[in-house]
């Protein structure tokens, strides 16, 4: 029997694509003074990281059905050491493109190797319960990830920021190194890829679930995109935006811990995606009611309440018919719904306008959330 992948250190791996990109998010304006951009440019450094995060979604997961999980996921966290050390010397703007680039192509592999990884070990009627386990602890990955972020900005500036994600893929690199078994069935045989997305392409529910992944990541990024340009518009510093983390975290735990609590009690996951859009788009309408003040915070806490309840239930149905090639189906998933979010986040970045970008995104949950869910297959535990 092959060992179980200790909990912390999937939580660590799942975390760590989250963790980083908030920590990064409060030094944005710092990007924008430094190399003398616009804000719009300075912003659009998360749409092209999410573009690349896409291509190392494609490749680390059917790499993971290839040449193993463990494998894909050390070098996935070797490619993210390497480009968050070249933004410590890149020379000009587009160098450091370049590094958030290769950094994102490496992150992709916490995301969806860990996610295969999860699907290996748990059947379909656990799996709900281990993504609302899992939504727990992302919850508080934007908290750390902001105040870190702010406290660094002004303790070490730009450059302590870039150091500290390159040491946090390092002590990751370790970690799974020393702890991370290999959770492959070895009596699984490859799964051609060109049927195997022939299938998927017919699938509506599957891009279904993809839309609805996309457009509620990009309501949360679209806030850590563009409200370090409210925040300092209206006068306060990156810590400050830093610190609005701890009350958004408090409301993506509320929000995770509430959708563990209703699934104990036999709640069906479809029924709470259709209540979470809803919410999504009630605090949409309070974001553009508090236009450009720190009121925002208020609705924008319902809407990370309704990311904490409809992402782990929305992942835990999306692949239940793929059990037979989990790798490079993941990949596949998942190259479609960061396509989706790369798209949203360009566009959010070049309206510069949080609440219109909210509106525009929640609207279109609610017409997808109507949708008819897969019914659960019963698939034994690993």
């Amino acid at each position: 029997m092959k060992p179980s992948p200790p909990l912390w250190l999937l939580i660590g791996l799942m975390i760590f694509p989250q963790l980083v990109e908030t920590l990064y998010s409060p030094a944005l304006p710092a990007i924008a003074a430094r190399y003398a951009v616009s804000e719009a440019q300075a912003a659009q450094t998360l749409s092209i990281y999410f573009s690349a995060f896409t291509i190392g979604v494609a490749l680390w997961g059917w790499l993971s059905d290839r040449i193993g999980r463990r494998p894909a996921m050390l070098l996935g966290l070797a490619c993210y050491g390497s480009g968050a050390a070249l933004a410590l010397i890149a020379p000009d703007f587009h160098w450091l493109l370049l590094a958030r680039a290769l950094a994102a192509f490496g992150a992709a592999a916490g995301s969806v190797v860990t996610q295969t990884i999860l699907r290996d070990s748990c059947d379909a009627s656990r799996l709900a319960h281990v993504f609302a386990l899992m939504g727990m602890a992302l919850a508080i990955s934007p908290a750390l990830g902001l105040l870190s972020g702010g406290a660094l900005l002004l303790s070490a500036g730009l450059d302590g920021v870039f150091m500290a994600l390159a040491g946090l893929a390092l002590l990751l690199l370790g970690l799974a190194w020393r702890w991370l078994p290999e959770t492959r069935p070895a009596s699984r045989q490859a799964t051609p890829l060109g049927p195997l997305a022939a299938r998927m392409l017919r699938d509506s529910r599957l891009w279904r679930d993809a839309a609805l992944v996309a457009l509620f990541n990009t309501m949360l990024f679209s806030y850590y995109s563009l409200a370090p340009f409210v925040f300092d518009a209206i006068g306060l510093s990156s810590q400050g935006y830093g610190l609005s983390g701890i009350a958004l975290a408090a409301a993506a735990l509320a929000g995770a811990w509430a959708n563990r609590r209703l699934l104990a009690k036999g709640r069906q996951p479809a029924a709470l995606i259709r209540q979470a859009c809803a919410l999504a788009l009630l605090g949409s309408l309070g974001v553009w009611v508090c236009g450009g003040s720190a009121w925002l915070l208020l609705p924008m806490a319902g809407i990370v309440i309704a990311y904490g309840i409809a992402i782990p239930n929305v992942l835990s149905l999306a692949l239940q018919r793929y059990r037979e090639a989990l790798g490079s189906a993941g990949a596949l998933f998942g190259l479609s719904y960061y396509l989706l979010l790369a798209l949203g986040l360009a566009l959010s970045g070049l309206s510069q306008n949080l609440a219109c970008s909210l509106l525009f995104c929640s609207a279109l949950t609610l017409p997808l959330c109507t949708a008819p869910a897969p019914k659960p297959l019963k698939t034994e535990a690993i």
